[in-house]
């Protein structure tokens, strides 16, 4: 009975720290609102800071797991997010008047460069903490379909502070001006820093349970590693699209509804908010039935799904207008007319709310001891978080925002690959205990 309890506290622990993710993760692209309101290029530059972090940071957090264990190292990321929080405020304080460099022969001033340095170690703080969270979710719930079952479950929470994120920084910009500065989200700012304090609090209390403590061999003994594998392989290059197709559909379509003159950013921002309202209640349904319904098949399926909304919302011309909840200034939250590709791209949430689950459980599946290397590489590849939708908006500047989601639909026909034939493993005979 104790060691249930403990599986339960643990279980709520890590779905609490699943939802900090996507809140902290969700600032960088509404914050870019603000940005290339002053520097046309930086729309996109925080969100690639913040994902960039991942690149460096994750196979070191997956080394952490394995020989700190999963507490230490989720107590370390809740204090560089702390720390991350703080720098980001800094940046809406101090060098507002002060030059470091210039591009194209405009001056970047030190509080974007502030900006830039906090959004890079926050990225150090979510990687750390997604390596702790997808691994530890997995084996908590024994793997399979019920591993992704509990995977999903911290992803419904995940999505609920994703919705609210952009919808608050939209709610206090309101309309874009020459005028809007990070001080305009300072309160934003605050509650995150609260949020890693009281976490660190509550983790510090949790009894975590260590099952892969200390049973890597050295390098020397083991001839295999994670990388033996190849449908982790194959996972890592699906992940890493993964990321950019959840981050760059919902931010390209920020930055489109800004411009469009009948919306603005704060309308722009609560309808982005729809799309992580909706990846919530995609994986609120996969939690009901992944203990059914294999993980393949959901991926498969979803992946279909969202490639047939993409084309219908590249395909129909932006005359053609519905209407969709938002916010403004004037009229608070309403109904307003948006492009009908609008809703076509929101609906894809549904679809993209169950693809990291999925194919994390998929790819890890049969890892064994090689479970925790496999995670930290897998947090390195969310890198393409940053990547794909900072090439996709250099697509919308030559080819106009729709006619870059072809790169999405590319990466879904990957997606849809590794769902059908890529997740199969291959590599049974390798020991894994």
């Amino acid at each position: 009975m104790e060691k249930k309890n403990s599986n339960v506290v643990a279980i709520v622990t890590m779905i609490f720290m699943f939802a900090m993710i996507s809140f902290v993760t969700n600032m960088a692209a509404p914050f870019g609102n603000i940005w290339r309101n002053h520097y046309e290029w930086a729309g996109m530059l925080g969100n690639m800071m913040n994902f960039l972090a991942y690149l460096f940071m994750g196979i070191p957090a997956g080394k952490m797991l394995s020989k700190i264990g999963y507490k230490k190292t989720a107590l370390i990321a809740l204090a560089v997010g702390f720390v991350g929080m703080v720098i980001q405020y800094l940046s809406s304080r101090v060098g507002a008047n002060v030059a470091t460099f210039s591009v194209s022969g405009q001056p970047v001033m030190l509080n974007y460069v502030i900006y830039l340095l906090g959004a890079f170690v926050c990225g150090f703080c979510v990687c750390m903490l997604n390596t702790v969270v997808n691994p530890m979710l997995n084996i908590l719930g024994g793997g399979g379909n019920r591993g992704n079952q509990l995977i999903q479950t911290g992803g419904t929470f995940n999505s609920l502070t994703g919705t609210l994120t952009p919808l608050l920084v939209g709610a206090l910009i309101g309309q874009v001006t020459d005028k809007t500065a990070m001080s305009d989200v300072a309160p934003l700012l605050f509650i995150a820093m609260g949020v890693f304090a009281l976490a660190f609090v509550i983790i510090c209390c949790v009894k975590f349970v260590e099952p892969n403590l200390g049973k890597i061999k050295p390098k020397s003994k083991d001839k295999h590693s994670a990388w033996s594998f190849r449908h982790l392989v194959l996972g890592v290059v699906a992940i890493f699209f993964y990321v950019g197709i959840e981050v760059g559909i919902p931010n390209e379509l920020n930055f489109y509804l800004t411009d469009d003159p009948a919306c603005g950013a704060a309308i722009g921002g609560a309808v982005a908010a729809i799309y992580w309202l909706l990846m919530m209640v995609g994986r609120a349904l996969s939690t009901a039935i992944s203990g059914k319904v294999s993980t393949k098949a959901q991926l498969s399926f979803v992946s279909i799904l969202a490639i047939i909304l993409i084309v219908v919302a590249i395909i129909l011309p932006d005359t053609i207008r519905v209407s969709m909840p938002g916010y403004s200034v004037a009229d608070g939250f309403a109904m307003f007319q948006v492009p009908i590709s609008a809703l076509f791209l929101v609906l894809c949430g549904l679809c993209t709310s169950l693809m990291w689950g999925c194919i994390f459980n998929l790819s890890v599946e049969g890892l064994g001891k090689y479970t925790e290397q496999a995670s930290g590489i897998f947090m390195m590849m969310v890198v393409g978080g940053g990547v794909m939708p900072f090439i996709q908006n250099a697509i919308a500047k030559g080819v106009g925002y729709m006619g870059s989601y072809w790169l999405v639909v590319a990466m879904l026909a990957y997606i849809l690959f590794y769902a059908m034939v890529g997740c199969k493993n291959v590599n049974k005979d390798i020991p894994v205990e």
